[in-house]
C-alpha cells in the first residue's frame, strides 16, 4: 500500500490511519564494515590511516569555501584535525566514513551515518565534505549510491533524509541530482558558527530506492561514459 491509498483504512471510530506494517521489526545498526566499488570504497573512519591525508587534502583546497555550510572549521594544525577525527570515530552515531579512491587508496572526502533510528528504519545521510578531487566525479556518486544501498538493501530501511542549510545550493542541487525529494524548510532549526540556519529537508523512501537503484547503476556503467571520461546521460535522463 503506498502512501497516496492510505486513507482507505479507517479504524473502529471512522478515522483514516496509515498503512499496516503486521511484519514490521527495528532494523540493525549500520555495520563498520567496507562498502566498495568501481570508483570508491567507502570506509570506516581510521583517524590513525586517514588524518593526515585528509588534512593535507582540505588544507590543499583554493580557499575554505567549501567548510562555510558546515557545523565546524578547518583546525589551524593537523593535530587539532586529527585530535577531532579520534572523536568522531569513537561515536556510533553520526557514524563516520572515509571516501577512499578504488584504485589508490587515498582518502578522497568524509560522509557519515547520523540520526539513526532502527526503530522506525530512519536514516540520515550527512558530514559530507568532499576534498577538490572528489567533488562532480562518479566517485562521489558511486559513494552516496553505495551508502543508500546499504540503507535500504542491506539493513532493510524506510526512511533516508538529507538535510542542509536552505542557503547551501549545491547541496540542495545534489540532493536533487541523486533522487530526494524536497519535503520542506525548518526554519530557524539551529544555531551554526553565530548564525541562524534554516534548515532544507529531503527524502528517499524504500517506495523510491528501486527506480534509483537502477538509475545509479545505469550511470555507473563504463558505457555511460566517453573516453575523456565525461557522462553520456545525466542521472536526472536516466530516471526520466
Amino acid at each position: 500500500m503506498s502512501h497516496t491509498d492510505s486513507s482507505e483504512r479507517l479504524n473502529e471510530y471512522g478515522q483514516p490511519i496509515g498503512p499496516a506494517l503486521p511484519e514490521w521489526t527495528p532494523r540493525p545498526r549500520p555495520p563498520r564494515t567496507p562498502m566498495c566499488g568501481r570508483f570508491c570504497h567507502v570506509v570506516p573512519l581510521d583517524p590513525a590511516a586517514h588524518a593526515a591525508k585528509l588534512y593535507a587534502l582540505f588544507q590543499g583546497a583554493p580557499d575554505r569555501r567549501s567548510w562555510t555550510y558546515l557545523m565546524d572549521d578547518l583546525p589551524e594544525t593537523e593535530a587539532a584535525f586529527r585530535e577531532r577525527l579520534d572523536r568522531q570515530a569513537a561515536g556510533d552515531d553520526p557514524l563516520f566514513h572515509t571516501i577512499l579512491d578504488a584504485e589508490t587508496g587515498e582518502p578522497l572526502g568524509i560522509a557519515s551515518y547520523l540520526r539513526i533510528d532502527p526503530a522506525n528504519g530512519v536514516i540520515e545521510v550527512g558530514h559530507l565534505h568532499f576534498g577538490p578531487s572528489l567533488q562532480r566525479k562518479p566517485a562521489a556518486t558511486e559513494a552516496m549510491a553505495l551508502m543508500m544501498a546499504r540503507a535500504f538493501d542491506e539493513l532493510g530501511y524506510r526512511r533516508y533524509e538529507w538535510k542542509c542549510d536552505s542557503l547551501n545550493a549545491p547541496s540542495r542541487a545534489a540532493a536533487l541530482r541523486y533522487g530526494f525529494a524536497f519535503e520542506g524548510i525548518f526554519r530557524k532549526a539551529v544555531v551554526v558558527k553565530g548564525r541562524s540556519r534554516d534548515t532544507a529537508w529531503y527524502a528517499v523512501t524504500d517506495a523510491d530506492w528501486p527506480r534509483l537503484r537502477d538509475a545509479f547503476a545505469a550511470w555507473l556503467a563504463p558505457e555511460n561514459f566517453d573516453a575523456e571520461g565525461r557522462q553520456r546521460r545525466s542521472l536526472a535522463e536516466i530516471r526520466g
